[in-house]
């Protein structure tokens, strides 16, 4: 038993949406997450984050964990599914909401454009209305579409500050800079913020390591992780692998599957990875690579 002093046992995760197979980009934060987890001596998990439903293509979680145990990334437990969590993603929106944290929305996203045009300004990011928290007063007569979370509380500052590992100190006032925003959507399903802070502290995550565009989701999941009264892993973001247009590789920019036929293709596919996250050439296996990523990161 810890004696109340130690940090716990290291657990981390990777956390791959299946709308497709693994690309370049992905097995990046794939590795990168799996060296961490050995580096501390802790457990690796996979969790197949397919609660948006619609986006998912069939198939898809199967190719990853076939691509992962092709490249000798191997989970310590059975993966979990998220689509088939609900009922823990519910019990969280109670709690929110019987701790008046959480509150239905009836705004559609023409009804925000119009409401922020009325304060002359259009307060879009990463091409997302930030909600002026029209419905925290009430519907007005209009039918729930959504579930939000409260952004500016009493006895809370909307100002969140956390260190990431890589990056350093980072902040955001998510009050002014994203709104209150959706825990559950308006087609009924389980929005990303809500879910993955649920699933890291039901599957124990100490440590979160994962691609840099997901930075900017952090102060979200660490005001939540304190409304539920859960704890806050460390965070780690890496390097993103980019497309021809000088934006994150993805489907959407040309990202090509992974092709790991044979071992040479996979060896050149870990060696890229590698690189990409400043570590030696795989040479056939990990070992090295572990090696440098212990001496870098164990101490952070």
């Amino acid at each position: 038993m810890r004696d109340g002093l130690s940090p716990p046992p290291y657990i981390g995760r990777f956390a791959p949406s299946p709308t497709g197979p693994l690309h370049a980009g992905s097995l990046v934060a794939a590795l990168a997450s799996w060296l961490d987890a050995r580096a501390h001596g802790g457990q690796w998990l996979v969790r197949i984050e397919d609660v948006d439903t619609p986006r998912c293509v069939h198939g898809a979680a199967d190719r990853i964990l076939q691509q992962l145990a092709c490249c000798g990334l191997l989970p310590d437990a059975p993966p979990v599914y998220q689509s088939q969590r609900g009922a823990l993603y519910q019990q969280a929106l109670n709690q929110l909401t019987h701790a008046g944290l959480a509150y239905p929305c009836g705004c559609s996203r023409q009804d925000i454009a119009t409401a922020l045009a009325v304060t002359g300004h259009a307060r879009e990011r990463h091409s997302e209305l930030v909600y002026p928290g029209t419905c925290r007063g009430g519907l007005g007569g209009k039918p729930a579409r959504a579930w939000r979370f409260l952004t500016s509380q009493v006895n809370q500052s909307a100002e969140v500050s956390w260190t990431d590992r890589r990056l350093g100190p980072q902040s955001q006032h998510v009050s002014e800079q994203v709104g209150d925003f959706v825990l559950r959507r308006a087609d009924r399903l389980w929005a990303y913020q809500l879910a993955v802070v649920v699933d890291d502290a039901v599957q124990g995550i100490t440590d979160v390591v994962r691609g840099e565009d997901l930075s900017d989701n952090t102060a979200r999941q660490i005001q939540l992780q304190r409304a539920l009264g859960l704890s806050t892993p460390r965070y780690l973001h890496t390097p993103l692998v980019l497309g021809a247009d000088g934006k994150k590789l993805s489907k959407q920019n040309g990202a090509q599957a992974l092709l790991l036929s044979d071992s040479q293709a996979v060896l050149a596919a870990l060696n890229a990875a590698a690189v990409c996250l400043n570590l030696p050439a795989a040479r056939g296996t990990l070992t090295e690579a572990l090696a440098h990523w212990v001496q870098q990161w164990t101490e952070q």
